[in-house]
């Protein structure tokens, strides 16, 4: 049986939303090879890397000036 890559809306979603950010400004935050597609699975529940979900991180607490952990962005 196939495991499903699928896990719902993340909390990424919210602090995008609560703070007024698109896909666009954390990829133009990132100074790491990040798209926008990616953002938009990130914030979907699709299955992420551990890699990409760590670059994800880095621009999101970069643009934010925060120190958000992956537990805080990603529910699986």
């Amino acid at each position: 049986m196939e495991e499903s890559r699928e896990y719902g809306i993340q909390p990424i979603d919210a602090i995008m939303q609560e703070n007024g950010l698109d896909n666009h400004a954390v990829v133009a935050a990132s100074t790491e090879q990040i798209t926008h597609k990616m953002v938009a699975k990130a914030r979907s529940g699709r299955f992420l890397t551990m890699n990409v979900r760590q670059k994800i991180l880095r621009a999101l607490n970069k643009l934010l000036k925060a120190e958000y952990t992956l537990k805080d962005l990603f529910s699986y």
